[in-house]
């Protein structure tokens, strides 16, 4: 576009949303809203950075492959060394599927766009990629605890690998155990250990809690040492791995299986009072997001029913699940005729993965009550 300068010559105008004044004169502000997407999903997820991610091209599935553990003996002189006698090291495999492709979207009419007083886009974008994270730790987290009731994959007669691990939280049949700090810090060195007998690394282990726990755990145990206090204040409170037991960093999350739902359950025996008006998208039951009877799940993720009511808590190390993504978070809108005929764009962002548990002995499910959850 020209326009007019003050001594008459005609000069080209400068449009904000061009890349190098050519093309496209919303280009740039298609770009701004990709990375607000991306700044919400990486925000919010965290399994991704926990957890082992591998990415699948060409196919439909990725595979793992798990070795088991090797012995040594002494060598008799002349024999020729062909490999251990008992034929160790065992090996097995775990493969992942990819689920259907997930996705979010939105339609934003160009005259709300023009008639709204803030950036439509920028919000949208973020809401968007807050829909995809909390579906992806949902899935991680699942297989985690899928993982942590399962045997070994290796099956090799005299060859028993260690697999996942349940520990009690408290000592009574009520849920409220699982909210009581002196409870957690057990069950956090008994973790520790429980991964150590089984030869789990310690470089990268976590524990994800409800959010209430997390907050119970930091207030009473943060000052006596048996919490690593070397952040204090707010990265203390933030939740993003700051507080450790044991070397175990400690993470708060609202898409862990807790108690048959999401992130948190309110009364009864959990000792915890609702603050009222908390809305639909708090703590939904575990079925209304996620089952394997789903349409595009193509990996066992469980039903309400199989997860159960008594799961308060993950420790893992990275090992204990993978999660395969054949498409990363990306983000389409619509434009030219498209745009023109309806008046307006489709924001539209997408993934495709899949996730289950890998090496159980890195897993470690939390739960309350007087048996452990079922495997499944």
């Amino acid at each position: 576009m020209a326009h007019q300068n003050s001594s008459g010559t005609a000069t080209s105008l400068t449009r904000q949303g061009q890349s190098n004044s050519t093309g496209d004169v919303r280009a740039l502000y298609l770009k701004l809203f990709s990375g607000e997407m991306f700044k919400g999903f990486q925000h919010n997820a965290i399994a991704r950075d926990l957890l082992m991610k591998r990415t699948l091209k060409n196919g439909k599935s990725l595979q793992f492959i798990y070795t088991g553990r090797t012995t040594s003996e002494f060598h008799t002189p002349g024999k020729p060394i062909l490999g251990n006698s008992d034929g160790a090291p065992p090996v097995a495999e775990k493969t992942i599927t990819v689920d259907d492709l997930l996705i979010s979207s939105a339609f934003l009419y160009n005259l709300d766009e023009t008639l709204a007083h803030y950036d439509l886009r920028s919000e949208i974008s973020r809401k968007i990629g807050y829909a995809l994270a909390e579906k992806y730790d949902r899935l991680a987290f699942r297989a985690v605890t899928r993982g942590a009731r399962k045997a070994s994959p290796i099956t090799k007669t005299n060859f028993v690998e260690p697999g996942g691990t349940q520990i009690r939280v408290g000592s009574s049949t009520n849920d409220s155990d699982a909210f009581v700090p002196t409870n957690l810090v057990s069950a956090f060195y008994d973790a520790a250990a429980a991964m150590d007998e089984k030869g789990v690394s310690s470089e990268g282990r976590v524990g994800v809690l409800n959010a209430r726990q997390y907050y119970e755990l930091i207030q009473q145990v943060g000052e006596n040492g048996l919490v690593n206090r070397d952040a204090q204040g707010t990265s203390r409170q933030s939740g993003n791995g700051i507080v450790e037991i044991a070397g175990i960093k400690i993470y708060k999350s609202m898409n862990i299986p807790f108690l048959g739902k999401y992130g948190t359950a309110y009364g009864g025996t959990t000792g915890v009072t609702s603050p009222t008006n908390v809305g639909s998208f708090v703590g939904p039951a575990l079925d209304n997001d996620v089952a394997d009877t789903d349409t595009g799940i193509n990996n066992d993720y469980g039903t309400a029913a199989e997860v159960g009511s008594k799961s308060c808590g993950l420790i893992f190390q990275r090992e204990a699940a993978g999660v395969v993504e054949a498409i990363g978070p990306q983000v389409q809108v619509t434009k030219g005729d498209v745009s023109v005929i309806y008046q307006g764009d489709v924001i539209l962002g997408r993934l495709a993965l899949g996730a289950d548990y890998v090496n159980p002995a890195a897993a470690v499910e939390l739960y309350v009550g007087a048996s452990a959850p079922s495997a499944w």
